[in-house]
């Protein structure tokens, strides 16, 4: 929301102030005279306002807004979740200069409805133009309404500290100094530490949720540096959980991956039960495709090279290019369209190991095929089946360039196709994000089960200590 501006009323105390009631006005030519004055500056003030409003930064006001006051539900789960009241440096006055946020893109629209961005009404209720690196608004709107919330620090099992680390991250990209880069997150920490409820457990029940990869928060010498900061590289922080849309497969001991948010994110149950069944009874008439664009200039991106040279020369292939500007990989109903007809969805790695394509092909019913071990596997275990082949099919390109895509698809006999595109579509309700104003959703959502696995995983963890 625009901040609103508004003009004083002019009085007369105003007027001596400006010196326009020191005499008593007595002819027409006093009042034509005065009346040029104040509409000379009247004029002046207009233009200087219109000046503001036009050339000086976009800002929001109020960008989380929706909240209830109340959590809407009684609370099923053994835990419960207290949520730190942080100086608004740290999160929502990001927010107020929201053009600012991304060298790449204008994030103001997408700040919008708790993070869910512009509905999108032809679509239906439920449906938004939500970026893919936004999950740190929306998990903050859904755990303010969780039923698990508590605002009593003394009965809370899990602390969440909504520090919005990845907007602030890539504000930064292009900050060439490391100290201003990072004074921020180094802040962050320093206030964090100094909390009571941190020093009873050091950190260890308490979580942060961010909704970049990790590579945008451990900068290393070890690679050319492109705006990463050091968040995650400090040791205090090691010792909390730290959510993630793509983690570290290595060295991510402290961090869990969660999905990166698709377009849908329902209200009821029956929204998306109804979706459920439309994926179920859709003709499906291509046997894979891809949504994506080529890469250039890294050794990783030789593999997407072949998968969409694969696809461009198989009949049975459809494909949905992207680059920049606009394109058709910018409109959520072209590029579900795209994988709703589709059997299987190539998840090919780009700029790094993992894709919100992921998440959009599987709520879109299709099969995902991966291509990297870290494009998935080792990054959402909270969330997908251990065994893999339930769900997905991989195909090992890298070590054997000779693989046929479209031959390797083929062999898999339908009653196995069928199996795994059913438990794509039962997963599809804990991929969702649902709708963080709705008080009886009725599934289990990304949300939930990110909450119950890291309660989990937080009791096992002071057990042990």
């Amino acid at each position: 929301m625009w901040r609103k501006n508004h003009l004083k009323i002019i009085t007369k105390e105003k007027d001596k102030e400006y010196g326009l009631g020191k005499k008593q006005v007595t002819s027409l030519k006093d009042i034509q005279l005065h009346l040029k004055v104040l509409v000379l500056f009247t004029t002046s003030f207009m233009i200087w306002f219109l000046f503001l409003l036009v050339l000086s930064p976009k800002r929001i006001s109020n960008p989380i807004r929706g909240f209830l006051s109340t959590p809407p539900a009684e609370c099923k789960d053994n835990f419960s979740v207290y949520i730190y009241n942080l100086p608004s440096k740290y999160n929502f006055d990001l927010l107020r200069d929201c053009s600012s946020l991304n060298i790449y893109t204008d994030m103001c629209p997408h700040v919008t409805n708790n993070g869910l961005g512009k509905p999108l009404p032809e679509m239906g209720s439920s449906w938004f133009t939500t970026h893919q690196l936004i999950a740190e608004l929306i998990v903050h709107a859904r755990i303010q309404n969780h039923p698990c919330r508590t605002e009593d620090a003394d009965k809370s099992t899990l602390f969440y500290v909504p520090f919005y680390g990845g907007l602030h991250a890539s504000s930064k990209f292009r900050e060439p100094n490391y100290t201003v880069r990072d004074a921020l997150a180094v802040e962050f920490v320093e206030y964090i530490q100094e909390q009571k409820w941190w020093k009873k457990n050091s950190g260890r029940d308490h979580f942060v949720a961010f909704g970049r990869t990790v590579w945008d928060f451990m900068r290393t010498d070890e690679v050319p540096d492109f705006g990463a900061n050091k968040l995650l590289n400090m040791s205090p922080v090691q010792n909390m959980s730290v959510l993630l849309v793509e983690r570290h497969p290595w060295e991510g001991h402290n961090q869990h991956g969660i999905p990166y948010p698709s377009y849908f994110h329902p209200s009821t149950s029956s929204e998306m039960l109804e979706w459920q069944n439309s994926m179920r009874n859709m003709d499906r008439i291509h046997l894979f495709s891809f949504v994506g664009a080529p890469r250039t200039g890294k050794k990783k991106v030789v593999t997407r090279d072949r998968v969409i040279k694969q696809c461009e020369e198989s009949s049975k292939c459809l494909i949905l290019k992207c680059g920049h500007g606009p394109s058709k990989c910018h409109k959520p109903r072209q590029v579900l369209k795209v994988m709703m007809r589709s059997n299987f969805c190539l998840q090919v790695l780009g700029d790094s190991y993992t894709r919100r394509s992921t998440f959009d092909s599987m709520l879109a019913g299709c099969i995902p095929v991966f291509f990297s071990n870290h494009t998935a596997y080792s990054q959402y275990q909270w969330f997908l089946p251990s065994d893999p082949t339930t769900y997905s099919v991989y195909i090992d390109l890298e070590r054997n360039h000779s693989i046929g895509i479209e031959e390797e698809l083929l062999k898999i006999p339908m009653d196995e196709v069928e199996r795994k595109r059913r438990t794509v579509i039962e997963l599809i309700p804990t991929l969702t994000y649902a709708h963080p104003n709705s008080t009886s959703y009725g599934f289990r959502d990304a949300v939930d089960v990110a909450l119950k696995a890291l309660s989990d995983h937080v009791s096992s963890l002071l057990k042990s200590s």
